[in-house]
């Protein structure tokens, strides 16, 4: 059904809303999607690249956790430019938390945020938590942050907690919300931003080729969305998939040069984007290729 409606020709949504009331926009349109399917879809039906990458971000958030509500969400991890657990200030204390995260995708306009926070219990050795807090809350204070030099259209915002009641979900935070999330937000931004391309490919009529390699990269989006988000084996076929953005990049720019000028200046605007945490992807590539490969001995 992704692939079907993925073919079909599109009207791309309105800009110049609000973040919340573009994405309640995108969701009456689409109908309950899949994780995958917000992403795809989301981004084919996007104005910009930016607000492709919030509904491939969107959809990191209910691969992550498939019970969060259908609301606009943000994960909050950051501080002070670290995501360690050590470097953690934020604590949780009898459901109730206390501290800031620096930097938080559009948590201005989020109506529910998830927060990592340090767990520190008698005789127990420090852990991470991940919790969830509702904007404009108790003790919840979010402040909206200049707009960056790419993707402007979606906001970043700074979060102050005071003594705010949250729930805790259950499980580790580090090991089965925050360190996943890494991988599970870059596989679906490349399928969001992916699919705003081949849109774009299809109303500009790209050569044949291209838009059909673009497919394929977004088919192979899929097959990874099926693996777990901590494997060697997805960190590796992830890497896969960004060597096969990355060898269409000069394609892209051709095409986009020789069309219409709005695309041009959209993507040259905001293409840093799908350089977002390339450090640590490469890192974690490294790692999963070592892993394979002690295991073959």
């Amino acid at each position: 059904m992704l692939w079907e409606k993925l073919l079909q020709p599109h009207t791309r949504m309105a800009d110049g809303l609000m973040l919340e009331d573009w994405y309640s926009a995108l969701l009456e349109q689409l109908t309950k999607p899949s994780a995958l399917e917000l992403a795809v879809l989301g981004g084919r039906l996007a104005p910009t690249p930016g607000l492709a990458f919030l509904a491939g971000y969107q959809g990191a958030l209910r691969a992550l956790w498939p019970s969060a509500p259908w609301t606009l969400g943000a994960l909050c991890v950051t501080e002070n430019k670290s995501v360690r657990p050590a470097d953690m200030q934020t604590r949780l204390s009898q459901l109730q938390l206390s501290g800031k995260k620096d930097f938080v995708t559009a948590g201005d306009a989020a109506q529910w945020l998830l927060v990592a926070a340090r767990e520190d219990a008698d005789g127990q050795p420090p852990r991470v938590a991940v919790t969830v807090v509702i904007s404009g809350a108790p003790g919840v204070q979010v402040e909206q942050l200049p707009a960056l030099g790419f993707m402007p259209d979606v906001s970043h915002a700074r979060l102050r907690l005071e003594q705010a009641g949250c729930e805790r979900l259950p499980g580790d935070g580090w090991d089965d919300y925050v360190k996943p999330f890494r991988s599970i937000e870059d596989l679906h931004v490349l399928a969001a931003v992916s699919a705003w391309l081949y849109g774009v490919g299809q109303d500009s009529a790209w050569p044949v080729d291209l838009q059909l390699r673009l497919l394929s990269l977004l088919s192979g989006c899929a097959e990874v969305s099926r693996g777990g988000a901590n494997a060697p084996t997805t960190h590796v076929l992830l890497g896969g998939l960004f060597a096969q953005f990355a060898a269409l990049n000069p394609e892209l720019d051709n095409a986009l040069a020789a069309g219409d000028a709005h695309w041009a200046t959209l993507w040259q605007r905001d293409k840093a984007l799908m350089s977002i945490a390339k450090t640590a992807r490469n890192t974690r590539l490294q790692k999963a290729q070592a892993q394979l490969a002690m295991r073959a001995e």
